[in-house]
């Protein structure tokens, strides 16, 4: 098993507009852990810096003892976190299983069970009937779903889910949760952005809710509902 993830201090831009301003996290082997807030809070450009899509201006991103600090997003990927965005950006002309075939990578551990279409099908049935078609005629739940998948067969030890149910349908956003806590039961960690507390909430051990780029609350999802305060502050509730 991995090591953790530690952001310590991030600050980021996007042109000379200040973003982040000194976020930390952690997100423990195994464990997984929900960014909260509203829209344009800073969750995905959190999730970004972390991949190395925007760049750290400061502050320190470590993975498994590993200094990911300014590292291109190809090799962070290649430490062990894998990144589904919530633009899916599958490739639309490519089967499914032309989609999940060329992000194949082997696992970073000799041993550990590798992702292959079997175990990808097995997650997410529905994709298995869809294998031939292709990507861009996918419902956006199916999208989704396909976006996990493609990210799963990189076999990373860290997943990155940026907003997994926005948009989706309240039966596909039901689907979903229960294949991402059957994910979850595999030991892989993972790392999600959201507003849907109520998904949050049957998924992450823990959440950091974001707000002007800033972490304004740190903790378990349990000690939040006890905090309707913090809630209806920061996320409209």
């Amino acid at each position: 098993m991995s090591g953790p993830l530690e952001v310590e201090n991030l600050h980021a831009f996007y042109g000379t507009s200040h973003v982040l301003f000194g976020i930390n996290l952690t997100v423990h082997p195994g464990e997984c852990v929900c960014l909260l807030g509203r829209n344009g809070v800073g969750k995905t450009t959190t999730m970004r810096s972390i991949m190395g899509l925007v760049p750290a201006r400061d502050g320190r991103i470590t993975y498994d003892g590993r200094n990911l600090s300014g590292l291109p997003p190809h090799e962070i990927a290649r430490s062990g976190i894998g990144f589904a965005p919530d633009a899916r950006l599958i490739f639309p002309d490519l089967s499914v299983r032309d989609n999940l075939e060329i992000a194949i990578k082997p696992p970073l551990a000799s041993g550990t069970l590798p992702w292959t279409l079997e175990r990808i099908y097995k997650l997410f049935p529905i994709l298995k009937p869809l294998e031939a078609n292709a990507g861009g005629y996918l419902s956006g739940g199916e999208q989704q779903m396909l976006t996990v998948g493609r990210a799963l067969m990189g076999n990373p030890t860290l997943l990155l889910l940026d907003e997994p149910v926005e948009g989706l349908a309240p039966v596909v956003v039901q689907e979903l949760t229960q294949q991402i806590i059957e994910l979850k039961n595999t030991g892989i960690s993972i790392l999600f952005a959201e507003q849907n507390l109520s998904f949050a909430t049957q998924v992450a051990d823990r959440a950091y809710i974001i707000e002007g780029g800033r972490v304004r609350f740190d903790g378990r999802l349990e000690d939040l509902e006890r905090q309707p305060e913090i809630k209806a502050k920061y996320l409209m509730i």
